[in-house]
Formats: structure tokens, C-alpha cells, sequence
């Protein structure tokens, strides 16, 4: 069990971003396609799993300072420094051979990840503001990979608003880190340094902001109501502030986003929301026949 946990797969959600790319395109029932990007989803995640094992490996002494970080495999004892090695390498071996066997230019895309996020292991996280940049476009990567396996093209637009989310939930993740700073009177982590409660509130309000207008100029853009075929899309707009202010209130209410993917799993708010937004998504693009029902 401990070391499935070293894997973290229940991080493995975010690489369901894959799709998104399929599903803009109106093509999610391209069976052939949902294989290919299947493929290339378990090759993202070990990939991904890599480098979480690799990060443990580094932090070791930090994490077990840390008061929920001190829990992981590495952290605790419970798998040894022979045994995490092996499982980086069998990941990266394994997910390196799936991301080719899905596309080359695949490959490249989940290499230019790992590359990236190697270099974040191994100094870049230390620099804050870059740090959180750089969680971010980890997710525009996926984004991008999911359009090469599904070999669909991937809008500005789409690639923007994936980037301001991720951005958004970074922030929120390092405000954490600067709440439990305060608790225990130790950073969590070097780049914690160059943020503060105020700056950290700063910069959430902002691109929340930004984030809401960006949507709305999306769902109202003229290539946008062609691609679609329809100018309603801004009626989902709802369901994206709703979502957000929710985080927001997680952030500065509740005081608890030190993980966005246990969010995802247990807020049920949050969870109908992003539902909701699927299922409106998907009545305006995959059933015309049905958009009287918005008029």
C-alpha cells in the first residue's frame, strides 16, 4: 500500500485535463480517440509519478517538518531511499514507452513536462513566483498533449483559461504554506520567503478577477460563437464564479487549500459545479437539437 501511495495516484485526476481537448472539439465519443488519449493519460501519470517520487526523495528531511507532508512514504520510513529509485526509474522507463507509443510529438510534450518539472525539483520551486508559473504550465502541457494524442487543435482561448485556473490554485496551495508559516513560525518551503498573507490575498483577488472576465470574453467571442455555433455558452458562466467563489471562501474562510486535488475529491460544492458546467458544456455542444431549452 505504501508504495502505491509513493505514486500519489490520487494526483492523477489532474491529468484528466487530456481530455478536455477532445471534448471542446466535439469529438468525445471518438472511441479510437478516448483509447489514444487513455494511452497517453497512463503515460502522463507515471511520468508524473516520477517526479512526485524524485521531489520526496529530495525533500525528505523538510517533508517530515512538515505537519501533513511528514506522513508520505519517504517522509515516514516506510519506503526506503533503493526502493524509491527503482519505482522512479520503472515509472519513467514505463511512461516514457506508452507517451511514444501514443505519438513522438506526444513524447516530447510529456518530456518537455518532465524536464520542466525536474528543474522545479531541483532549484526553480525555491524561486517564488516562478514556482507557481511553473505548476501552471504544467497544466497547459497537459492541455496540449491531450490535443496531440487526440490530434485536434487546442484554441488560445482554451489554453488561457487553463493556465489563469491553474494559476489560481497555485496561489491558493502557497497561501497555505504562508497560513502554516505563521502557525509554527517556519517556512514549509524556501519560496515561501518571498510571499506574504497580504501579497498571497493580493494576488488571489487578481487573478480571480481576471479569470472572470476572461471567461466572459470567451463564452462572448465571435470565434467562439462559430466554433460552437451557439451564443449562449455565457450562460455558464454561473457555474465558473460559483466555483470560484466557493474556492475563495475554502481559501479565506475555512483556511484549507493545501491540496486542490483533495478539494476536488471532497468538496461536494465545488464538485456540482464543475458537473454542471460539464453537463451544460456538453447539452450546447453535443445536442442542438436541444438548445430551445435555453432560450
Amino acid at each position: 500500500m505504501q508504495y502505491f501511495k509513493l505514486l500519489r495516484p490520487s494526483h492523477w485526476v489532474k491529468n484528466l485535463f487530456l481530455y478536455i481537448p477532445l471534448f471542446f472539439a466535439g469529438e468525445i465519443f471518438d472511441l479510437s480517440k478516448i483509447v489514444e488519449i487513455l494511452i497517453g493519460f497512463f503515460a502522463f501519470s507515471l511520468i508524473a509519478s516520477s517526479i512526485y517520487i524524485i521531489n520526496d526523495y529530495k525533500d525528505i528531511e523538510a517533508d517530515r517538518n512538515h505537519p501533513v507532508k511528514c506522513k508520505r512514504p519517504l517522509a515516514s520510513g516506510a519506503v526506503s531511499k533503493p526502493a524509491a529509485l527503482i519505482f522512479f526509474v520503472l515509472c519513467l522507463v514505463i511512461g516514457g514507452a506508452l507517451a511514444w507509443h501514443v505519438k513522438p510529438k506526444f513524447a516530447f510534450v510529456v518530456g518537455i513536462y518532465f524536464v520542466i518539472n525536474v528543474l522545479y525539483t531541483f532549484g526553480l520551486k525555491n524561486i517564488s513566483i516562478l514556482d507557481i508559473l511553473i505548476l501552471s504550465i504544467g497544466f497547459v502541457l497537459r492541455i496540449k498533449a491531450g490535443g496531440v494524442a487526440a490530434n485536434v487543435a487546442v484554441s488560445e482561448w482554451l489554453m488561457i483559461m487553463v493556465f489563469l485556473l491553474a494559476l489560481f490554485m497555485a496561489i491558493a496551495k502557497r497561501r497555505d504554506d504562508v497560513l502554516i508559516k505563521s502557525q509554527l513560525g517556519k517556512d514549509m518551503r524556501k519560496a515561501s520567503k518571498g510571499y506574504n498573507m497580504d501579497f498571497m490575498n493580493v494576488m488571489l483577488a487578481l487573478v480571480s478577477a481576471v479569470i472572470i472576465v476572461a471567461y466572459l470574453m470567451y463564452t462572448m467571442a465571435p470565434e467562439t460563437m462559430e466554433r460552437f455555433h451557439t451564443y449562449r455558452l455565457y450562460y455558464t458562466c454561473l457555474f465558473v464564479i460559483g466555483g470560484l467563489l466557493r474556492y475563495l471562501q475554502i481559501t479565506y474562510v475555512e483556511n484549507n487549500t493545501g491540496s486542490p486535488t483533495k478539494i476536488l475529491y471532497k468538496d461536494r460544492f465545488i464538485q456540482l459545479t464543475i458537473l454542471l458546467w460539464v453537463l451544460s458544456f456538453y447539452v450546447l455542444i453535443y445536442l442542438p437539437t436541444n438548445k430551445s431549452f435555453f432560450e
